[in-house]
């Protein structure tokens, strides 16, 4: 069942309690929504809208906010990009988002960043709820439903149809209601401070840079050879520039799937590249392109190839594949305990990645141990307090077996 699902048997919410409100659009009507804004009080519900897959990056096409007596607020951030006046507005507020890590990056993008914050997705995912999509999570603790038809459309048009400006609306109409629940059974189940350790840890949150991003390419894998990888890379490359210049996803010149077979043709001239079975779009200048980017590639000295083990993957264990795997099959166990005591999910409890880390270490040591490893790792207090001693126990287990 899909974590965006939501109970059909729950009434509709169609439109906003106090209607849709015109686009902020103007400098004069930004000015007037700042004011506005900092003139309410309480936390404000937060919201973007982009086009992902559509347009070329991930800024927001549509900003959505909701306090007090300021009511709800639509910005039009590609007429307004700056929006420094309202992050101002909003100082020392707390945020409402659902998902934060989706909406911050683009947020920070127009000049907003919180103070403080409140992530619905993220404290529903500690409640255990099955179903954490902002529709289930409203559906459960309100009672109500809200549609998401208009979830994937394209926001980058223009002038956005009203029904798509309803369903933006309707996204941060219930936000601070929910927060309040939310917070509610965070602090009966005792997890609110859990909850705060990890809303205050997203305020510095930022996406993932890698050094070599086109080895995020999905099917790299089936790549085996450094030359093979420099088709990849140059093909990457190639299609990344047309995508940035016409502002389209790259998806949308090449699909990934695609990439990855044009790497593996041998095409002597451009009209090598005309019937790729499968692969649409090979008009004459895509197939001068991509040829281009092969030829380059295939040019390319020894020297110059890139490496098999990208830059951004983790170092190499300090032991022996084996070592890592048997303490792994105690250490994965020890933290999914954990996790079920509290009710949570067990990449919540500890980022499976500082698992992993740790069962590489030539050394695993004692619970202290353990807790000055994970701490530089950027664990949280409450996560260490939980998984420390339990890690370090199962480590040892697995070491005396070994």
């Amino acid at each position: 069942m899909s974590s965006h699902h939501t109970d059909e048997s729950l009434p509709l919410l169609s439109a906003p309690a106090d209607g849709v409100p015109a686009i902020v659009d103007t400098p004069e009507s930004l000015a007037a929504a700042a004011r506005d804004l900092a003139a309410a009080a309480g936390a404000v519900a937060v919201d973007a809208e982009r086009a992902s897959g559509i347009r070329y990056g991930s800024r927001a096409f549509l900003i959505q906010l909701r306090r007090g007596t300021a009511g709800t607020i639509l910005i039009d951030p590609e007429a307004l990009p700056d929006l420094t006046s309202i992050d101002d507005a909003l100082r020392g507020a707390e945020w409402v988002l659902h998902a934060s890590t989706q909406d911050l990056p683009c947020l920070a993008e127009r000049g907003m960043r919180p103070d403080a914050l409140f992530d619905t997705e993220l404290a529903a995912r500690m409640l255990g709820f099955e179903r954490f999509g902002l529709a289930a999570v409203v559906g459960e603790t309100i009672g109500v439903r809200l549609a998401k038809e208009h979830s994937n459309v394209d926001w980058s048009k223009r002038p956005l149809p009203a029904d798509w400006l309803t369903y933006a609306a309707l996204d941060v109409e219930l936000l601070n209601e929910v927060s309040d629940l939310l917070q509610e059974r965070l602090e009966q189940e005792g997890k609110a401070e859990f909850a705060q350790q990890e809303f205050d840890h997203l305020l510095d949150f930022a996406p993932a840079v890698y050094a070599e991003p086109w080895r995020r390419v999905s099917g790299i894998g089936t790549v085996k050879s450094r030359r093979g990888l420099a088709r990849v890379r140059a093909l990457w490359t190639a299609r990344d520039r047309v995508a940035a210049a016409q502002d389209l996803a790259p998806s949308r010149i090449l699909r990934d799937r695609h990439l990855i077979e044009v790497a593996g043709i041998r095409a002597r001239t451009p009209d090598d590249l005309r019937r790729i079975p499968g692969v649409p779009g090979m008009d004459r200048p895509a197939r001068v392109r991509w040829h281009k980017a092969l030829s380059d590639a295939d040019a390319l000295p020894e020297s110059e190839l890139p490496d098999r083990r990208s830059p951004d993957s983790e170092a190499s264990p300090e032991v022996d594949r084996n070592r890592v795997k048997v303490r792994l099959e105690l250490m994965k166990p020890a933290v999914a305990a954990v996790a079920r005591a509290h009710g949570m999910p067990h990449d919540l409890v500890l980022t499976p990645r500082h698992v992993k880390a740790l069962a590489g270490r030539r050394t695993v040591g004692d619970a202290d141990a353990v807790a000055a490893f994970l701490a530089d790792r950027g664990a949280r207090p409450w996560q260490i307090d939980a998984t420390a001693r339990v890690l370090a126990d199962a480590a040892r287990e697995a070491d005396s077996g070994a």
